[in-house]
C-alpha cells in the first residue's frame, strides 16, 4: 500500500491520465451514435485533427502556467498575454508573405513574450509584490495593449503557413499530436536539467534553496521569461487555427489553464507536477465541453458543467489527501 501511495504521488500525471481515457472514449463513443458508423469512419481523422488543433492553445497555455505553479508563482496574465502577441502576429502578415517574414515576425513575438514575462518576474522577485495580485494587475495591461493593436476582430496570416499548419498529416497523424509528443519530450529534458531542479526546489521550499545557495530571483524572473515565451506560441497555434485573432480571446483561458493544471495533477503550493498532467488536462476539460454539447442538453448546462469541473478541479488536492488520510488508519 506505501508503495502505491509513493507512486501516485510521484506521477502526478497518472490519474489525469486514467480520467482522460474515460472521457475520450465517452466522448467518442457519443460521436459515433450521433454521426453514425459509416459518417463516423469518414470523419474520424478529421474530428480528430480538428480536436488537437483546437486544443492545442490551452495546451501551451497550461505548460506555462504548470512551469510558473512548480516555482511557486502564479500568472493569471498569461492568457491576455496571449492575446497580445496573437494581435501583434496577425497585424505583421499579409496573406502572400513568404516563409522568411513568417519566422522574422514570429522571432519577433517571441521576444515581446519574454519581455513580458520578464516584467511579471522582476515585480514578483525583485518588487516583492504577491504573484497573484501582480499577474492581475499587468493582465489588464495586457488586454489594454492587445487592444490597442488589434481593435477590432480580424487580421492575417501566411496562407503557406496556414495551409501547412491544417492539411500536413506526418505518417498518417494529425500534425498537432506531433506537436503534444514533442512537447512530452522537451519536458523530460528540462525536468532533469539543473534548472529544471532548481525549479522545483523553489517552489518546495524557497528558503532552503536559498540557503543551498540557488539564486531565487533571477531564477523566478526565468520562469516568468520561459512562460511568456511559451504564450508566444500558444498564440501562433491559435492564430494558425483562424488566420485571424481577436484581442478579447486570451482572456476566458487564463482560468482555463488554471482549472486545466490542477486537473492534471499539479497543486497550486509549489513543488510538485509537471506538463503531462496538465497536457491530459487539457484535452479532458476539452472533451468534457464536446461531451456536453453531443448531448444535447439545454444552454445553460454549460456553465454549469464549467463550474463544476473548475471546483472539484481545485479542490480535488484537498479530497486526495483526505483519502490518503483515511487510508493510513
Amino acid at each position: 500500500m506505501q508503495r502505491i501511495r509513493k507512486f501516485f504521488k510521484n506521477k502526478t500525471f497518472v490519474f489525469p491520465v486514467i480520467l482522460f481515457v474515460v472521457v475520450i472514449l465517452t466522448n467518442f463513443a457519443l460521436q459515433y451514435t450521433n454521426l453514425g458508423p459509416e459518417k463516423f469512419e469518414k470523419r474520424y481523422m478529421f474530428l480528430l485533427d480538428n480536436n488537437i488543433r483546437g486544443f492545442l492553445p490551452l495546451i501551451l497555455l497550461a505548460i506555462a502556467q504548470a512551469i510558473v505553479l512548480i516555482n511557486g508563482s502564479i500568472d493569471l496574465s498569461i492568457g491576455n498575454l496571449m492575446g497580445v502577441v496573437a494581435a501583434f502576429l496577425v497585424t505583421q502578415y499579409t496573406v502572400d508573405d513568404s516563409i522568411g517574414r513568417f519566422l522574422q515576425v514570429f522571432a519577433m513575438a517571441i521576444g515581446i513574450g519574454v519581455m513580458a514575462g520578464a516584467l511579471n518576474g522582476i515585480f514578483v522577485s525583485l518588487v516583492r509584490i504577491p504573484p497573484f495580485i501582480t499577474t492581475y494587475a499587468t493582465s489588464f495591461v495586457f488586454s489594454g495593449i492587445a487592444m490597442w493593436i488589434l481593435p477590432r476582430p480580424g487580421g492575417n496570416m501566411p496562407e503557406i503557413v496556414t495551409t501547412f499548419y491544417r492539411k500536413t498529416l506526418p505518417l498518417g497523424l494529425p500534425m498537432g499530436i506531433w506537436i503534444i509528443l514533442i512537447i512530452m519530450l522537451l519536458w523530460l529534458m528540462f525536468k532533469n536539467t539543473r534548472f529544471g531542479a532548481h525549479m522545483y526546489a523553489i517552489g518546495g521550499n524557497e528558503k532552503a534553496a536559498f540557503t543551498s545557495g540557488v539564486s531565487v530571483i533571477r531564477h523566478r524572473i526565468s520562469v516568468h521569461m520561459i512562460a511568456g515565451a511559451i504564450a508566444a506560441f500558444a498564440a501562433l497555434a491559435l492564430v494558425l487555427i483562424t488566420g485571424s485573432s481577436d484581442s478579447r480571446i486570451g482572456g476566458t483561458m487564463t482560468l482555463d489553464s488554471v482549472v486545466a493544471v490542477v486537473l492534471g495533477g499539479t497543486p497550486m503550493s509549489g513543488g510538485i507536477g509537471g506538463a503531462v498532467g496538465p497536457i491530459f488536462g487539457v484535452m479532458t476539460l476539452g472533451f468534457i465541453r464536446n461531451i456536453v454539447g453531443f448531448a444535447n442538453v439545454d444552454t445553460w448546462v454549460q456553465p454549469l458543467v464549467d463550474a463544476l469541473i473548475i471546483l472539484l478541479s481545485l479542490a480535488s488536492p484537498s479530497f486526495i489527501k483526505l483519502i490518503a488520510k483515511q487510508v493510513r488508519k
